[in-house]
């Protein structure tokens, strides 16, 4: 169902939008943790670190996916607050077919350069099959991630959280049940793990695809809307390639961080595979309520509602930081717990090397989140020179950082650069939020 974010109390408004996109990128987290936790049970802790050891090399192509979603679900919001349908449907097949050429290219390069990638970030002897096998069937699934993720973007900017929330949900539960029988039952190692995502995935993006058409179909228009515009190309593109540098290159400094970790041996890497699929659990799901800001900011810019941005923004920051204090404390208390259930052995390197992980990541949750709010405003108002600048700020001090004190501190200086990263990169994005934002749009 399409809904208009530019009328009612904007509290209201966007929590009842937010909350849906929340749940739903809770279940999408609970699939990426189900494969580290199935594997890291049932086949050992070598498939463990085998499947967070290519995880790492598959947000690079989550990273194009997410660009193509914002960059349709960006400009499409700014179109439909502007009740211009006709727009609004072309920039939707516009997105579709630059998508799907981007899939291929990204498909092909990912098959060649596999074992390449692999190799670069010093991937240990006894892990590099199971990761190879791994992450060539997760490039087989890319035209799947790449659709669902342009619905999804769709979904957003047409109002509709409700829908992806339900395709997840059905989705994420389908994919831990496969993930179980395929490991378990029919004993396929890492490539059931892989499988049950391919399968899973595929079949919500047929579907959304489907019921994605059928939103378009409500949007009447007085002049038919054409197949590709050149000129709303370069607005997905204004919006969608920073977004793609910004994940890409998060990605490739978590790429260095893997590879500075993969030298502390198997154990290290199980622990920090545990930890950091729980640490994304949080930070996804932040960055998933910072877009669903930006589709906020994008229709009420669209009509030129520049009043409800601010009231946004402490709204959102509101319910970032209610959602982020039950966290804190379920990853301080309950860290050991957490981190067990994705290991064989509740003793060792590995699990200590976890919980160190969330109790030193978790206080800063409140500080990354209030971040990842301002980020949403500046993306939804396409200032987005300062939303990279605000992003390799906290990306270039994290991985720096990560270096110079894993030479000093052994593993622990490597986890200390995060909350440093994320302190500074929050008062640049504020410093944004308050200097442009306010500036430009609340003066």
């Amino acid at each position: 169902m399409n809904k208009d974010l530019t009328q009612g109390k904007p509290e209201k408004v966007l929590w009842s939008f937010c909350l849906p996109l929340f749940g739903s990128i809770i279940f999408q987290q609970l699939y990426n943790i189900a494969d580290s936790l199935i594997a890291g049970k049932f086949v050992g802790e070598n498939a463990l670190a085998a499947v967070g050891n290519s995880y790492e090399i598959t947000l690079i192509f989550i990273a194009f996916a997410f660009g193509c979603n914002i960059g349709c679900s960006v400009i499409v919001s700014g179109y439909f607050g502007a009740k211009e349908y006709h727009h609004a449907r072309t920039a939707v097949h516009t997105t579709l077919i630059g998508g799907g050429i981007l899939c291929v290219f990204l498909m092909l390069a990912g098959l060649a350069g596999c074992s390449g990638l692999l190799e670069l970030i010093h991937t240990p002897e006894e892990i590099m099959a199971d990761s190879r096998l791994y992450l060539m069937i997760y490039i087989a699934g890319l035209p799947f991630l790449f659709f669902y993720n342009i619905a999804t973007g769709i979904f957003s900017a047409l109002g509709d959280s409700k829908t992806p929330f339900f395709f997840l949900a059905c989705s994420s539960t389908a994919n831990i049940a496969m993930d179980y029988a395929f490991v378990k039952y029919l004993q396929m190692g890492v490539s059931g793990v892989a499988w049950a995502t391919f399968i899973c995935q595929g079949i919500s993006c047929v579907l959304a695809l489907i019921v994605v058409f059928r939103h378009l179909k409500v949007l009447k228009t007085e002049k038919k809307a054409a197949i590709f515009s050149s000129h709303i190309f370069r607005q997905i593109c204004v919006v969608a390639v920073p977004s793609i540098l910004q994940q890409s290159f998060i990605s490739i400094g978590n790429i260095v961080i893997q590879s500075l970790i993969n030298g502390f041996g198997p154990a290290v890497i199980a622990g920090y595979a545990a930890a950091i699929k729980l640490n994304n659990l949080v930070i996804t799901s932040f960055t998933t309520l910072g877009n669903g800001i930006s589709n906020y900011t994008a229709q009420n810019l669209g009509a030129g509602k520049y009043d409800r941005i601010h009231s946004g923004f402490r709204a959102g920051l509101k319910l970032v930081w209610l959602l982020c204090l039950p966290i804190i404390l379920v990853y301080i208390t309950f860290g050991k717990e957490l981190v067990f259930l994705f290991m064989d052995n509740a003793e060792g390197p590995a699990i200590g090397t976890g919980i160190l992980i969330l109790r030193i990541f978790a206080p800063f949750y409140l500080v990354v989140s209030a971040k990842l709010v301002a980020d949403g405003i500046l993306r939804g108002a396409s200032l987005m020179s300062q939303f990279m600048t605000a992003t390799f700020t906290d990306l270039i001090l994290r991985v720096l950082l990560a270096a110079v004190f894993s030479r000093f501190l052994g593993a622990v200086g490597i986890w200390s650069a995060w909350p440093i990263g994320w302190l500074i990169g929050t008062a640049v994005s504020l410093f944004f939020y308050n200097r442009c934002v306010k500036k430009k749009f609340m003066t």
